[in-house]
């Protein structure tokens, strides 16, 4: 096959670039041919890219609905995989291309208008579909610019609600959890279009399983975003009463708040922000942890990076947000907290640093999960599955169409 992989960066940034680098590496290290469509470049990780992605075709300034046009005329794919997109004109060049499209709902992005789906001064879950509520009182149309220049920017509501109607046109809507199928069909999404493929991590029998030291080393990876509840980490850190380091792997916005916020607490002797770290890297700091942590308070649509963790053989201990209990089984490998409960997240990281086998139990237990539930060749099996199903259903209906109306002539 051949497969136009979509994105709106190129490089490493979070999990949606994790995800579309890995799955294209997999596919074509089965025979199958992965060109790239994408927007400007993250300055991370971009060689990897390059390697991979032999034909590639970036946007320029000006007509990215041209952009498209070319590299569907160019590389003429069996299919198309789009990743993160919201650019009106490139949808509707793929969607009225024939080619069968496939979309990867990564986040929030397609039906929320601030992309996180929770109110960000009372940080309340939202559980409505995209709607005028969202104009008011949600206030959404108006969001930080974290581009420069002036601080706020417009988001239109009818850009919105014609992007979900573009989506709609897809073949094949590809979700990693139940809690974002639901979020789809609260969309008005056909049933039949929606797949779950869980994007799971490449698996490594060989990855070494965690020392659980006297270090008593908690682990973070990802986005310090207000999202991800790296303060509301902090504050439940404040609380641990076991000696404790913890290591803070990546960036973003909050981290200036976050790291102020760890001084005021009196925790900057324990805790260690890290800033962007390689995958490739962590693998010795997973080895030397005792647990893994994920803070998000906004409701994750899946929480991939949990998995990388029990991959080490890791317990977790997370807080009950979107989908992260479709892995996280409470007491099976490592504990479920109830949504922005401090004091119960707490008293879980000091259980687990107290009870060392207890951690190695429910962290050799994530492990087979991995293997049992969530394997990554079961999961690239499943997408040549599914594009190998909608490549056919496009050509069966093409061909009776032609019939049709040779019939009719």
């Amino acid at each position: 096959m051949r497969l136009l992989f979509v994105h709106d960066r190129f490089g490493a940034m979070a999990g949606a670039e994790v995800n579309l680098q890995l799955t294209a590496t997999e596919l074509q290290n089965r025979g199958h041919k992965a060109g790239l469509l994408h927007g400007p470049p993250t300055g991370k990780a971009e060689a990897a890219w390059h390697d991979l992605f032999s034909e590639r075709f970036p946007f320029a300034e000006g007509n990215n609905f041209h952009t498209a046009r070319t590299a569907l005329e160019t590389f003429q794919p069996d299919a198309i995989y789009v990743h993160k997109m919201s650019d009106a004109t490139v949808l509707e060049a793929l969607a009225g291309s024939g080619v069968p499209v496939a979309h990867m709902v990564h986040d929030h992005d397609l039906y929320c208008m601030r992309s996180y789906k929770y109110f960000p001064l009372t940080r309340t879950i939202c559980t409505r579909a995209a709607g005028l509520h969202c104009v008011f009182p949600c206030g959404a149309t108006l969001a930080r610019n974290r581009n420069g220049g002036f601080p706020l920017k417009w988001i239109s509501y009818l850009a919105r609600k014609r992007e979900i109607a573009l989506n709609r046109r897809f073949a094949r809507m590809v979700v990693a959890t139940d809690y974002m199928r639901q979020e789809l069909l609260r969309n008005g999404f056909d049933p039949q279009q929606i797949e779950i493929h869980s994007p799971v991590p490449r698996t490594d029998e060989s990855a070494h399983t965690a020392s659980f030291s006297d270090r008593n080393l908690i682990i973070y990876s990802g986005q310090v975003i207000r999202g991800k509840g790296v303060d509301v980490l902090l504050e439940s850190l404040a609380r641990v009463r076991a000696p404790f380091e913890c290591l803070i792997f990546g960036d973003g916005n909050h981290r200036g708040h976050c790291e102020q916020l760890a001084h005021r607490l009196g925790l900057t002797d324990r805790v260690q922000f890290k800033g962007y770290v390689p995958p490739g890297q962590l693998e010795t700091f997973y080895q030397d942890a005792s647990l893994a942590v994920v803070s998000s308070v906004w409701p994750e649509p899946f929480g991939a990076v949990g998995l990388e963790t029990m991959r080490h053989g890791l317990p977790v201990v997370a807080f009950d947000a979107g989908g992260i209990k479709e892995w996280l089984f409470d007491g099976e490998n490592g504990f479920l907290v109830p949504w922005m409960d401090r004091g119960r997240f707490a008293a879980r990281m000091d259980q687990l640093l107290a009870d060392k086998s207890l951690a190695r139990r429910l962290g050799g237990r994530g492990r087979q999960l991995l293997r049992d539930k969530f394997n990554f060749d079961q999961y690239i099996s499943g997408l040549e599955e599914m594009f190998s199903r909608i490549i056919n259903q496009t050509a069966e209906r093409e061909a009776a169409r032609m019939a049709h109306g040779q019939t009719r002539a």
